[in-house]
């Protein structure tokens, strides 16, 4: 007769969370860990890569701004001042380098970003749906200015306080909220036409 016993197993340790994760590989790289900065890279990239295209809504020039903005996380980790979360600090460093891009390039490109898109979309919306969608969000977007495109992309995709997006982008935290109440008006009436 097999008898079953009862062993008491310690409980699995949890998972660190992704703010402690982040944290752990943030200070790994200030110490020059090259892996660390390399996952501190995959982390932030899918973020970024979202919030930059969003903003300057030119996916040609997306690439070459994250680049320049982990760039500066790895050149100058001690920019960090700890006044508030790291991604806080790593969004200011993407929406004032997509701000210079933007003033450098002053063309207006409105390039078919759908594909772009769709590397991070959900793969598990309906196909349909999500195309129709995003190409609605993507005509409602544009309408907006790149200040504006930035509260709304901060405070819906990422989910950021305003007091968070007030200090990425370097303004008061009622402007933020200043910025929200005029984003929302046009896409209210963009959603009426």
């Amino acid at each position: 007769m097999l008898r079953l016993v009862r062993t008491r197993e310690k409980p699995p340790i949890p998972e660190p969370s992704p703010a402690e994760d982040e944290n752990t590989l943030f200070q790994r790289l200030k110490a020059g860990d090259m892996a660390a900065f390399e996952a501190f890279y995959k982390l932030y990239y899918p973020r970024l890569f979202r919030f930059i295209q969003r903003i300057s809504r030119q996916p040609e020039t997306v690439e070459e701004i994250i680049q320049e903005t982990l760039l500066v996380v790895w050149q100058k980790p001690e920019g960090f001042n700890y006044t508030s979360k790291l991604s806080t600090w790593v969004f200011g460093i993407a929406y004032n380098k997509t701000l210079k891009a933007l003033d450098h390039n002053a063309r207006n490109a409105h390039a078919d970003s759908d594909d772009w898109l769709a590397e991070v979309a959900d793969p598990a919306a309906n196909l349909a749906q999500r195309h129709e969608n995003e190409d609605w969000l993507n005509c409602a977007l544009a309408s907006l200015p790149p200040d504006q495109r930035a509260v709304i992309e901060l405070a819906f995709y990422h989910g950021l306080p305003y007091q968070d997006i007030a200090h990425i982008l370097n303004c008061p935290e009622n402007t933020v909220k200043t910025r929200m109440f005029h984003a929302r008006k046009r896409l209210q009436s963009f959603s009426n036409n």
